[in-house]
């Protein structure tokens, strides 16, 4: 498999913790004391997982050919068989993510050789970041102008936003998990911020196990 680097990896390689090989990419999994720090407020980095995007009028229609339950609502999510994650952005563009246990992502890479019209690949090198803990909305409060609150996580909302002015994509999965995607060349930017933020708010970096 080909090495990958997370756009992250410069911020992370110095904590001292368990380190594991995700797919292809050298993944920060646990640190100690983590699990107080994840109640609180934490954040991981999660680019290891595999993503897959498409769009164009026939992106739905594809997705569903390929046995792929698709969001039937502009800016909402489903989950996937076995974890992951599958997000409409707007009407006719898809974001398909991973867990450990789908490899839907890298099958619709695979089958992307050979599309209908309409149906157009996007490249997904993101940074893929998580937020735990119930102190999220302090957070948010001071690097977004979004009020997450009026959100109700029973519709599934995906929110495309500026956090501390990188265009990300957010999904709220529960009251003290949020998921962040921003283009990969803005990864280590939008990381440092938000990990500075975090720990002035009592709060701090954790690994990835507990998160996926």
């Amino acid at each position: 498999m080909m090495r990958r680097i997370s756009p992250n990896h410069d911020r992370l390689q110095s904590l001292s913790g368990t380190w594991r090989d995700i797919n292809g990419m050298p993944s920060l999994m646990s640190i100690p004391g983590d699990e107080q720090t994840a109640a609180h407020l934490g954040i991981a980095d999660l680019s290891f997982l595999t993503r897959f995007g498409v769009k164009g009028a026939g992106a739905a229609a594809w997705l569903e050919s390929r046995d792929l339950e698709v969001p039937d609502r502009p800016n909402t999510w489903r989950s996937l068989p076995d974890g992951g994650i599958i997000a409409r952005l707007g009407l006719t563009e898809f974001l398909i993510e991973d867990s450990l246990h789908s490899s839907f992502a890298l099958r619709l890479a695979e089958a992307c050789q050979h599309v209908p019209d309409r149906v157009y690949p996007v490249l997904r090198q993101d940074a893929a970041i998580v937020l735990c803990g119930t102190a999220i909305p302090d957070l948010l409060q001071q690097t977004c102008s979004v009020h997450f609150q009026s959100f109700s996580l029973n519709d599934h909302p995906v929110i495309l936003t500026l956090i501390v002015g990188v265009s990300v994509t957010i999904i709220p999965i529960a009251p003290d998990r949020y998921r962040i995607w921003c283009d990969g060349t803005f990864g280590a930017y939008l990381w440092e911020t938000l990990a500075t933020i975090v720990q002035e708010l009592g709060g701090g970096v954790v690994g990835a196990d507990r998160l996926i």
